[in-house]
């Protein structure tokens, strides 16, 4: 299916695809490589594109990101993001950190000088996220944080946790919270990995004592951290929403690839299920599109960021138990560490984080069907 974007796009296209050309690197990259080629990136706006340029940023819009993701993947050139800073902390600061914490943070974002892992979810506190008990008591200039964090994702690699704490206990439920960044070497945060069923640990326990950080790294001001949470929570479950289709296209034609190799798409049934697989992956896609397109002509996309949370989720795991189906024994039996099986285990957890298929139903329910709020449902 071919999607006519119009000229303007086309000639970005052009654009990219003419500077691919040029630049792309011609080996896999290591070390000050990769330092070279992100610098290089950023001059050309390809590095945090979504940010504003005088951010650092590209300045792209939606359907611009989705545009550089197709050209970056046709010639598989690795276009360097920076993680949970780039797509979850970076928005928030922009929109809601004061000028002086967009100049600090932001070019340490873009850099990789810092990484970022959430500290948001609880143990009573999942899909109810205000009703976090994490305390922030405030003295000499400083936040201390002390409580406990569960689902940390992005722990292993992160040297700053983004973190929910509340500090005015007596106020309502949805104020009185604050969204501090708070560094992690020797600050009283201690990680306790969970290890999965997969065999991995992708997420911990986080334990939080006494953890300090300057009341400059309080994002939108202190005890009004709600609205941050919601710029990254709305990033969580619809940002790229542009690009959420293409690991799902690259495991269909590993899919293929290893299906071929055993001889097993002349069977007319494995064809029909891989055909079924290839069309939810392009739904996913158009989808995708079709949210980006939205934002871009300054419309509210709604929940649709829900819609597309509920569908990419629920395929992973269909998808996963097609493809160990079909493989049989070779899908338990192959050597390498992210085996299909392992996936298959992994790809369970798809429907709980960033927003439980259940809760996103519900917004579905009420926001575009008119439907009675549940009684029961906690406010979001």
């Amino acid at each position: 299916m071919t999607i006519d974007l119009g000229e303007s796009l086309e000639t970005f296209r052009e654009d990219v695809r003419t500077w691919l050309d040029a630049n792309e690197p011609d080996h896999k990259l290591n070390g000050d490589e990769l330092k070279t080629w992100a610098k290089k990136l950023g001059d050309q706006g390809y590095l945090c594109p979504a940010w504003p340029v005088e951010y650092g940023g590209g300045g792209l819009s939606g359907l611009e990101i989705s545009i550089l993701n197709d050209e970056f993947r046709r010639t598989n050139t690795p276009r360097i993001q920076r993680g949970m800073g780039e797509s979850l902390v970076g928005p928030s600061i922009i929109l809601h950190g004061t000028e002086e914490q967009k100049a600090y943070f932001l070019p340490r974002i873009l850099s990789g000088e810092d990484r970022y892992c959430q500290g948001f979810s609880e143990p009573d506190a999942g899909s109810d996220l205000a009703s976090l008990k994490t305390r922030g008591e405030v003295h000499d200039g400083e936040v201390i944080v002390t409580g406990q964090k569960v689902w940390t994702s992005g722990f292993a690699a992160a040297n700053m946790i983004f973190c929910l704490c509340r500090t005015d206990p007596d106020a309502p439920k949805h104020q009185g919270i604050s969204y501090v960044l708070l560094p992690i070497k020797d600050n009283g945060i201690e990680f306790r990995p969970i290890k999965q069923m997969s065999g991995g640990s992708h997420f911990a326990e986080t334990f939080i004592e006494g953890a300090h950080a300057p009341l400059f790294n309080v994002i939108g001001g202190l005890n009004n951290g709600w609205k941050a949470t919601m710029t990254t929570l709305g990033n969580e479950r619809g940002g790229g929403a542009s690009s959420q289709y293409l690991p799902w296209e690259a495991a269909w034609r590993r899919l293929v690839s290893d299906l071929e190799s055993s001889g097993k798409t002349s069977d007319p049934n494995v064809r029909q299920q891989i055909a079924w697989c290839y069309t939810q992956v392009h739904l996913m896609r158009v989808n995708g599109m079709r949210t980006v397109s939205a934002i871009s002509r300054g419309q509210d996309p709604g929940p649709s960021a829900s819609i597309n949370k509920m569908f990419w989720s629920e395929y992973s795991q269909a998808f996963t138990e097609i493809a160990t189906t079909l493989l049989g024994a070779e899908a338990i039996a192959a050597e390498e560490p992210n085996t299909w099986t392992q996936q298959l285990l992994g790809n369970r957890s798809h429907t709980i984080w960033g927003g439980t298929a259940e809760v996103q139903r519900n917004i579905v329910g009420e926001r575009i069907l008119g439907l009675p709020k549940d009684p029961e449902v906690p406010d979001r």
